[in-house]
């Protein structure tokens, strides 16, 4: 077992950090294929009210449930201010998306006790992980 099929064994409730409402755009990909596979989504987008028909959250600490995993589609440089936000609300993961890559926010979000993924897709770990199961969902 790795480290990822732990994170998506037992996480339920994933904050989806620059979740977009455009539906091309990766976030938004992403975020409703984990929905349909039976994850409980938040966006956190201070620029719009709902996506995916979930209410969006202008950040972390505005969530008023706890958080299993923050998913991250910002920036590299912005990870550190997210990684912070997630050790306050108490989050248990940090997992940055393909490409993105903060070794400094990563390290101090496992000082903090998180687990951290780094430059890997939520989607395509889920598929890999759960294709062979029945309608290849997790539950």
């Amino acid at each position: 077992m790795s480290v990822e099929s732990d994170i998506l064994d037992s996480s339920r409730v994933i904050a989806v950090v620059g979740l977009s409402p455009k539906p091309d755009r990766p976030s938004h990909r992403v975020a409703s294929y984990l929905k349909a596979n039976g994850y409980r989504i938040i966006p956190v987008n201070p620029g719009v009210e709902e996506v995916l028909g979930e209410r969006a959250y202008p950040d972390l600490g505005s969530i008023p449930e706890p958080v299993d995993v923050v998913d991250i589609f910002r920036r590299s440089e912005e990870v550190p201010a997210i990684v912070e936000e997630a050790i306050r609300i108490g989050a248990k993961v940090v997992w940055m998306q393909e490409g993105i890559i903060n070794e400094e926010a990563a390290a101090k979000a496992r000082e903090a006790g998180l687990s951290v993924v780094m430059d890997r897709c939520m989607f395509k770990e889920h598929q890999k992980l759960y294709a062979g199961r029945q309608g290849g969902s997790k539950r």
